[in-house]
């Protein structure tokens, strides 16, 4: 399975009584499968998955991949704190039509996650998948950090094909690249650090960026591929200030509530999360502007 590209985290709508919103959820899929982006992620950070049960994560899986088309790569977020677990959501997520399985680090017993037990949480779960194995790697949110040497031992595995690394640190993206064998497949998790992660070897993106801006991210990833460098910096920059504002400034309340404004209707963060300000948002929708990117 090639990976190469960009793909969209979308988030997951919730009505007004706080259940999962599958009609706005396909209604919404249907105009990003019209975009260049080349697939979609379910149940990740941005889908909010931390926040819903297995039952509502297995209405998005069943929802979503109706309106993914076969074409376009279909990966399904399947990370929980225990490895059985994660075993469990990463079999339904398969059963229900998942291309791969994108699994987060366990990161509730922080001083216990070492090398060796995420070399066996990983391995456990990749033997039991029915569906390649994707790592992943978010130290911002877990407050772990899944190191180059636990992800060579682990690359090896013939159903670990690859993974999301969401720091900005590009010498660790680089270290990645280095460890693993050559079909390992490193995806971009930071869009303010993506065309740097792209010189380093990283095959891809997983990008929130790319659910509000889709055309501008799948842009700067074909000019970076054609050495193009000087027009990749620049939309590089360009791209920047929208990035920040929906990842690290305002999270998922950013990302929502900018595809609100964009015309896909994704609805409001669920709580504890809250919406955003409103005083924010002719910031945002002045960043917006910037790519034009209305959809069809």
């Amino acid at each position: 399975m090639q990976l190469a590209g960009v793909f969209a985290p979308i988030p997951t709508p919730f009505d007004d009584r706080d259940r999962v919103d599958t009609a706005r959820l396909k209604k919404a899929l249907a105009k990003w499968v019209l975009r260049p982006l080349h697939g979609f992620v379910v149940l990740g950070s941005n889908g909010e998955a931390v926040l819903m049960d297995d039952f509502e994560s297995d209405q998005a899986i069943v929802a979503a991949r109706e309106a993914v088309p076969r074409e376009k790569r279909f990966i399904v977020g399947t990370g929980r704190e225990s490895t059985q677990a994660t075993v469990k959501a990463t079999r339904r997520a398969a059963e229900h039509g998942a291309d791969a399985v994108l699994v987060r680090t366990p990161g509730f017993f922080k001083a216990q996650m070492t090398n060796d037990a995420f070399v066996r949480h990983y391995t456990t779960v990749a033997d039991a998948s029915p569906v390649p194995v994707l790592l992943y790697n978010f130290t911002a949110l877990t407050g772990v950090n899944l190191l180059p040497a636990a992800v060579a031992r682990l690359a090896t595995h013939p159903n670990i094909i690859g993974m999301k690394e969401s720091g900005g640190d590009i010498a660790q993206v680089a270290d990645l690249v280095s460890v693993s064998p050559k079909d390992f497949m490193v995806l971009a998790g930071s869009a303010p650090t993506f065309y740097a992660a792209l010189c380093v070897g990283a095959v891809g993106g997983i990008l929130a960026l790319g659910c509000a801006a889709p055309d501008a991210c799948v842009q700067l990833f074909e000019l970076t591929r054609a050495g193009r460098h000087d027009e990749a910096i620049a939309l590089q920059r360009r791209l920047v200030p929208l990035a920040r504002l929906l990842g690290g400034v305002h999270g998922v309340p950013g990302l929502k509530a900018a595809l609100n404004l964009l015309g896909y209707d994704v609805g409001v963060p669920r709580p504890p999360l809250s919406p955003l300000a409103d005083a924010v948002l002719p910031t945002l929708r002045d960043e917006l502007a910037q790519f034009e990117e209305i959809p069809a």
